[in-house]
């Protein structure tokens, strides 16, 4: 089904990808994984096609997918053979409904009507995503995006269905669900899966091959458990185990222990605070308090309003109804007193270096201190990265970049919308330890994440939200392990 061998990947003479060779048969289901910026997504786009007939780079070595030269074919020919979702499903969401976005494949594939209605219908029942049919892709949450993003490509019935970081966005339900179809559509269908994660407690499984990347090659092969077991493995090439990360819902791994008692005044409070978008409510009734020197975890299911709220708490969105308090009335200001990660990196990343992006606070601030700003990019892992321009990192090193930029001058407040995507848990961890220095210093962080181990390592208190409300307050137990 797939054969590659001897394939090396440059972009402007810096190698990416070494001497890769191996053999995918029909049907398997092959998981990769590895640090962040070892080559994995671009391998994913070279078997999809787009390198290099999209994105520009030098390859040598030869690949076959289903007997069809990738390098020598054109995509619309490589398109009907592989599907691909990327690590942005935004990139490749177009339309102005969701059942659009899903027609568009089979109607170029010459497809009756009638059949692309029936593919349509089908696959929004097979995904769980029938409630959004007729929802616009632009406002959908991140996980709600990639849902929709992997459910378009499966309309188009490829053979080989190459997905990048499926899971990173998505609640227990819908990465469950997503496994569901994944398996179905593997098992009775012979599709071929190509995965690339790092969230792997839930997609291990059914995996018939398992290969760890590091510095553009294989450095491992294997049986899932036997590598994932393996602990110096996973602490070289920042694994997770499967069991750091909970299947169970937030209701029951969250202690409900009310409104908790604080010493000092809340730094920042909203009042029956009711905001959303062209004029809808997204998030309904808020009452909410953060306090200095606080971690906070603010989770719940995608669609529930938390990126809503992170924007409403950062003062980016304007309120329908009700009071955003900062100390009694103070102003803070963007970015030297509150600054925010979002989801998309790529939304906050300016300039034309990576050294520069993230000395770029300190200095529009006359804050910028030599010291501070190389400690920032040893945390953040960038060290080595300075003089790259941002969009030529992988999205995990765009991430720990824009990261980087926000805290570096080490805000009062600091909201992190989704930082796992992209990242290995040897980054994550490094990134996440230095974000706790920041707070024992007195910074409040607010955390946005559906990923247990952070919430539980971290948080001093979760927040829980459903269908824009906060519904549970409380923390997780130390013995949730």
């Amino acid at each position: 089904m797939i054969k590659i061998t001897n394939l090396a990947v440059s972009y402007n003479k810096s190698p990416v990808l070494k001497d890769i060779s191996f053999k995918v048969n029909e049907g398997d289901w092959v998981m990769i994984t590895g640090p962040s910026g070892s080559g994995k997504s671009t391998l994913a786009r070279i078997i999809s096609g787009l390198i290099p007939h999209y994105i520009r780079a030098d390859v040598s070595g030869s690949i076959q997918v289903n007997g069809i030269n990738t390098l020598l074919s054109t995509l619309p020919e490589i398109s009907q053979e592989v599907g691909m979702v990327f690590q942005n499903p935004g990139t490749q969401l177009f339309h102005l409904s969701v059942e659009e976005e899903l027609a568009f494949g089979p109607r170029n594939l010459g497809l009756s009507e009638s059949d692309v209605q029936d593919r349509v219908a089908r696959v929004l029942v097979e995904v769980g995503i029938q409630d959004l049919r007729d929802k616009r892709p632009d406002t959908l949450s991140g996980g709600q995006k990639q849902l929709v993003a992997v459910a378009a490509v499966l309309t188009m019935e490829p053979k080989v269905l190459v997905l990048d970081e499926p899971t990173a966005s998505l609640d227990v339900p819908s990465l469950r669900k997503l496994i569901e179809v994944l398996s179905r559509i593997n098992s009775q269908k012979d599709i071929t899966i190509i995965m690339i994660e790092h969230r792997l407690h839930a997609v291990h499984y059914g995996v018939d091959k398992f290969y760890v990347m590091d510095e553009g090659q294989f450095v491992h092969e294997g049986p899932a458990d036997y590598i994932l077991d393996d602990p110096v493995c996973r602490q070289r090439y920042g694994l997770r185990r499967p069991g750091d990360q909970k299947l169970s819902s937030w209701k029951e791994l969250i202690s409900e222990n009310g409104a908790l008692a604080q010493n000092t005044p809340p730094l920042l409070q909203l009042e029956n605070v009711f905001a959303g978008y062209n004029g809808k409510n997204v998030i309904k009734g808020i009452n909410l308090a953060l306090y200095p020197g606080e971690f906070v975890s603010l989770v719940g299911g995608n669609g529930a309003g938390k990126s809503t709220l992170a924007m409403v708490i950062g003062g980016l969105i304007k309120l329908q109804s009700g009071r955003r308090i900062i100390e009694g009335g103070k102003k803070l200001k963007p970015g030297l007193d509150l600054a925010i990660l979002f989801q998309n990196p790529q939304e906050q990343l300016f300039t034309d270096t990576v050294d520069y992006e993230v000395a770029f606070a300190a200095n529009n601030f006359g804050l910028f201190d030599q010291k501070q700003h190389q400690t920032v990019l040893e945390e953040a892992g960038l060290e080595a990265l300075g003089s790259r321009h941002p969009f030529n990192l992988s999205l995990g090193q765009q991430l720990r970049t824009a990261l980087a930029a926000s805290v570096a001058i080490q805000p009062r407040i600091v909201i992190l919308d989704e930082p796992t995507l992209g990242q290995d848990w040897g980054h994550l961890e490094k990134i996440m330890n230095y974000i706790q220095a920041l707070q024992e210093k007195g910074t409040t962080i607010l955390l946005i994440t559906h990923d247990f181990k952070l919430v539980h390592y971290y948080s001093e208190r979760v927040l829980l939200m459903e269908k824009g409300e906060v519904i549970l307050q409380g923390h997780i137990d130390k013995d949730s392990k």
